[in-house]
């Protein structure tokens, strides 16, 4: 299989200026302004999207690692813990966890090995959700 295994992560919010300066900071990224996929779904969720970085083209994004995803705010849908773990890489994730920690988030799990496979440490971001960080280092 060439293409990534997971294609896609929403990560719902409710306050999505708390939420895109959380994960902009902790993160060190700059999220994008998405417009709803259809003028119907954007009417009756009242659906505010911000898209994580990563390429655009739908080609480029099924056969380059990692996966595209976005925060989102839509009536119906809200935060929460037992959803989608998703886990963002990053250069060293007991670093990136104490950014979460400044930026209001909560350590679950403090940086552990994983054995060859690196180091993950969990997170719950400002809206409550629970997400992991892998380095190798």
């Amino acid at each position: 299989m060439n293409s990534n295994p997971v294609v896609w992560f929403e990560i719902y919010v409710e306050d999505m200026e708390r939420a895109r300066a959380f994960y902009e900071a902790t993160l060190d990224v700059v999220l994008e302004k998405m417009l709803p996929p259809t003028e119907e779904m954007s009417k009756e969720a009242n659906m505010e999207m911000w898209s994580f970085p990563g390429p655009r083209d739908s080609e480029t994004a099924m056969t380059t690692p990692g996966a595209s995803g976005m925060l989102v705010k839509m009536e119906g849908f809200g935060p929460g813990a037992g959803g989608t773990l998703v886990y963002f890489g990053c250069e060293e994730c007991g670093a990136t966890a104490a950014r979460a920690v400044k930026n209001g988030g909560r350590t679950v799990s403090e940086k552990m090995s994983i054995g060859e496979y690196g180091f993950i440490a969990l997170v719950r971001d400002t809206e409550g959700n629970m997400i992991g960080l892998h380095s190798m280092q």
